[in-house]
This record gives structure tokens, C-alpha cells and sequence, in this order.
């Protein structure tokens, strides 16, 4: 029984990390490339008649070109708003209103922009270690206290402290080939 609880610990430490690197790659997916891409703005609160409502569910997306990304908006008075909205997110870019859409043109990015991005996103990478080693650290004082209570023995502590270890170091991984990508694509000229 005792190994079940220690084994829940695990399991709850294991479900945090990967939360953490779902966010990491989310955050990443946001920053942006100089290539269009939804993911950009899909996200973006939109005031739509008094509520803040995720642009992804009031319009759909298409990228006719690369630097292109088209919104279109399913109820056609919420342009103004959709507009209003990705001004405000400084992303800079300068939505074009047709009156049945909107157009984003993304424009090529300066050196200096891309380094600027590149060190937004290993921000946005450390924010995502350092939750990883907060449930690390959450985990063992568990575990810890479970040894302590003689639930579980020095050894099988050492054995789920060596898991715990092992799941960190996995996860700080897959975040930093993460950032690797980010940063690769990015610096693209």
C-alpha cells in the first residue's frame, strides 16, 4: 500500500511536468516567426459584445501565402473588434480590414527582433524548468515524509528519488530540443 502512495507521487509529479512542457510548446507556437501562422493570434481575447472571447471561436483562419493569414470572421460586425483586438496585442502587426476579413501581412523580421523573440522564448522555457522542478521538489518532500513515516524504506525511497530524477531530466529535455527548434526557426533567414 505504501508503494502505492509513493507511486501516486510519481504519477502526480510525472502528470505536472508534462503540463509544463504542453505549455512550453504552446507558449513557443505563439512567438512569432515571420512565417503566418494561426497560432499566433487564435488565442487572443476579443471583446465581443462585453465578453472576452477567444478569437479562435469567432473566426477561421486560412494562410494563402506564407506571409499572409486571413481571418474571417463568422458574424461580420465583430471585425472592429477582432481589429481592436490584435492592435492591442502589440504583435506588431497591422491588420487590414476588407470588410469581409481581415488581412495580417507578416512582415520579414530584423535581426534584432529575432534575437529578441529568441530571448522571449527561453524565458518562456525557464518559467516551464522551473515549474518541472517545483514538482520535483513538491514530489520528494513527499516522499520524504513518507519514509519518514516508515511507509516506505531508505531504499525504495533512493529508487523513486532515482525515477523522480530521471522524469525531470526527460522533461527539461524535450523542453530545451523544444527551445532548439524555436530558436533554429526563428534565426531563419
Amino acid at each position: 500500500m505504501s508503494d502505492e502512495f509513493a507511486r501516486a507521487i510519481i504519477d502526480d509529479a510525472s502528470e505536472r511536468m508534462a503540463n509544463a512542457v504542453e505549455h512550453a510548446r504552446s507558449e513557443f507556437s505563439v512567438i512569432r516567426t515571420g512565417r503566418a501562422t494561426p497560432g499566433l493570434v487564435e488565442k487572443l481575447p476579443v471583446d465581443y459584445y462585453g465578453v472576452s472571447t477567444p478569437l479562435q471561436q469567432l473566426a477561421s483562419f486560412s494562410v494563402p501565402d506564407a506571409r499572409m493569414l486571413m481571418i474571417s470572421p463568422f458574424d461580420k460586425s465583430s471585425i472592429g473588434a477582432i481589429e481592436r483586438a490584435i492592435i492591442d496585442a502589440n504583435l506588431g502587426l497591422n491588420p487590414s480590414n476588407d470588410g469581409a476579413g481581415i488581412r495580417l501581412a507578416f512582415p520579414q523580421l530584423t535581426e534584432e527582433r529575432r534575437k529578441e523573440f529568441v530571448r522571449l522564448a527561453k524565458n518562456r522555457a525557464e518559467d516551464s524548468r522551473t515549474v518541472i522542478r517545483s514538482a520535483r521538489r513538491d514530489a520528494r518532500k513527499d516522499l520524504e515524509s513518507l519514509e519518514k513515516d516508515g511507509d516506505v524504506s531508505e531504499d525504495e525511497l533512493r529508487r523513486f528519488e532515482t525515477e523522480l530524477d530521471r522524469l525531470t531530466k526527460s522533461n527539461e529535455g524535450t523542453i530545451d530540443e523544444a527551445l532548439e527548434h524555436k530558436t533554429a526557426e526563428l534565426m531563419e533567414a
